[in-house]
């Protein structure tokens, strides 16, 4: 009968390639509602090769990008960050809220960065290696205040950890991204006890 599934493929009447064509939208389709569930969110914490490995390993992390962040211009080099051209070290981190609460990623922020120290983290020094909690969307604010009013209790100090809003985010260069995955033996200045099996 016109117009009746055959078993395992397309309707009689349907080319076998515009069925093809349907399934991948509707994959994409349902991959973009997805996504859409998910959000973006900037840390800063030193230098950003250890700060992807680390991110990356936690539940709930759906994808890293390491970037240069809240700087006076659009797309620096590194070589221009190094310089002190004002950019963090940035680590944009993209989460599922539903597996990962922002308290959550926040508190595994704070388990890796010195709170305290001003442009420094580690062995690495500069206004590039600053720690910052950045954001794109102000509803989160007010849990982000809460949870750095709550080290700053537990410390008995004010934070030099800046919050502010996402003014500017550039990705780095490719030999960045994923730097320890393609250098097991490279520098981080994160403990390596800190690298533990976190997905599994």
């Amino acid at each position: 009968m016109p117009g009746t599934p055959r078993e395992g493929g397309p309707p009689g009447n349907l080319a076998p390639q515009a069925y093809h064509d349907i399934i991948l939208v509707f994959q994409k389709e349902w991959g973009t509602m997805a996504m859409a569930d998910n959000i973006s969110f900037y840390l800063a914490g030193g230098c950003f090769w250890g700060c992807q490995k680390y991110f990356d390993l936690l539940p709930g992390v759906v994808e890293t990008e390491v970037g240069y962040a809240n700087g006076p211009t659009a797309a620096p080099t590194y070589q221009e960050v190094k310089a002190h051209a004002g950019h963090a070290e940035t680590v944009r981190v993209v989460y599922d809220p539903a597996a990962l609460p922002l308290e959550k990623l926040l508190d595994a922020y704070f388990r890796v960065i010195d709170p305290t120290s001003v442009n420094r983290q580690g062995e690495d020094e500069g206004v590039s290696y600053r720690t910052g909690i950045y954001y794109d969307d102000a509803s989160l604010l007010p849990e982000i205040e809460a949870r750095v009013s709550l080290e700053a209790e537990k410390l008995g100090r004010p934070l030099a950890v800046e919050v502010e809003p996402l003014t500017q985010y550039a990705p780095a260069e490719e030999y960045h991204q994923k730097y320890l995955d393609k250098n097991p033996g490279g520098y981080c200045h994160i403990p390596k006890r800190m690298f533990g099996n976190r997905k599994g």
